[in-house]
C-alpha cells in the first residue's frame, strides 16, 4: 500500500503547502548531491531517538560544510510538521540539510505515512556493488543513487530490503538498513564501520547495549550460511530477513536474536 501524500512541508523556518516550489537551482542537495538528513519515527505523537537524530544531522552538516545548524530550528520542525502531517499519530519526517548559495544552511522536513510495517521481511542480493564511504563518518548523505537503485531492486522482486557487498563479495549494508548476521557459532556480527556503511542510530543503539555484537568483515559466505540475518533502523527497528533471493535464511523464521534485539527498541 502507498504511503499517503500529506499536503504539507517544512521549509525553512515553516510548514507551506506541498503545492508551494521549494527546490532552488544553487540548493546544494540539488546541485551538487551535497546534502544530509534523518529519517525520524514518530509514534503517538513523539519522535523516537530525537537528540540522536539531531547530533546526526549536525555532525553531517559539519563534515559537509553546510554552515551551523539551529538546533531549535529542527526541533521546532520535527514536532510542528509532525503534528500537522500526523496529529497525534504515527508516520515518518525526513529531515534535510543543504547549503544555499549565499552559505545559508536549509532545512527541509518530508513527512510520510508508515506503509506497511510487516513483521518479517524478505530481502534479494543487489546487482549494484558498495564503493564504500564518500566522505568518512558514515554520514547519512544525500548523495545515494546505489542505494536507491538498489531498493528499486528490492521493489522489483517484491521484497523488502537489498543486501549490498563490496568489490571483494564482503557485506557492507543493505538499502535502508544496517544489517547483523549471526553466524552458524550463534554470534551476532555487523560490518565494520571501514567497510563504508551508514552509521545507522538503531545498530548504534544495539551496539550500546548488547556488547555481544561484533564488528568484522563478513564475507558472502558467511551471509549465505547465516543461522539468522537482521536489518535495523531507527524507522522499523529490528527486523528479521527470512528469505534471501528466494531461499530461507536459517529455519526461515524470527530467531533468538532478532527477538532480543526488538526488546530493545521497545524500551526507547
Amino acid at each position: 500500500m502507498a504511503d499517503a501524500c500529506h499536503p504539507v512541508l517544512w521549509v525553512d523556518g515553516g510548514i507551506v503547502s506541498r503545492d508551494e516550489p521549494v527546490v532552488f537551482a544553487d540548493d546544494s542537495a540539488f546541485a551538487e548531491g551535497r546534502g544530509c538528513y534523518t529519517s525520524v519515527r514518530v509514534e503517538a505523537g513523539e519522535a523516537w531517538f530525537a537528540d540522536r537524530h539531531l547530533g546526526r544531522l549536525q555532525r553531517g552538516a559539519e563534515a559537509l560544510g553546510l554552515g551551523a545548524v539551529d538546533a531549535a530550528a529542527v526541533d521546532r520542525a520535527l514536532r510542528e510538521l509532525s503534528k500537522a502531517a500526523f496529529d497525534d499519530g504515527d508516520g515518518i519526517v525526513r529531515l534535510q540539510l543543504s547549503r544555499r548559495a549565499d552559505g545559508r544552511c536549509c532545512l527541509v522536513g518530508i513527512p510520510r505515512g508508515l506503509g506497511a510495517d510487516v513483521a518479517e521481511w524478505s530481502a534479494v542480493t543487489s546487482t549494484l556493488r558498495h564503493a564504500g564511504e564518500i566522505l568518512s563518518g558514515g554520514h547519512k548523505l544525500t548523495n545515494r543513487v546505489v542505494l536507491g537503485l538498489a531498493m528499486e531492486e528490492a521493489a522489483a522482486a517484491a521484497a523488502d530490503e537489498a543486501l549490498l557487498f563490496d568489490s571483494a563479495d564482503r557485506l557492507v549494508e543493505g538499502a535502508r538498513s544496517n544489517i547483523v548476521c549471526v553466524g552458524r557459532d550463534g554470534r551476532p556480527a555487523a560490518p565494520a564501520p571501514e567497510a563504508g556503511a551508514v552509521a545507522g542510530i538503531a545498530l548504534q543503539v544495539l551496539l550500546e547495549r548488547i556488547p555481544e555484537i561484533a564488528q568484522r568483515e563478513i564475507p558472502r559466505a558467511e551471509v549465505d550460511d547465516a543461522r539468522e540475518i537482521i536489518a535495523v533502523n531507527s524507522v522499523r527497528g529490528a527486523r528479521p530477513i527470512v528469505r534471501l533471493d528466494g531461499a530461507a535464511v536459517g529455519e526461515g523464521r524470527s530467531g533468538a536474536w532478532a527477538r532480543r534485539f526488538a526488546t530493545v527498541f521497545e524500551s526507547r
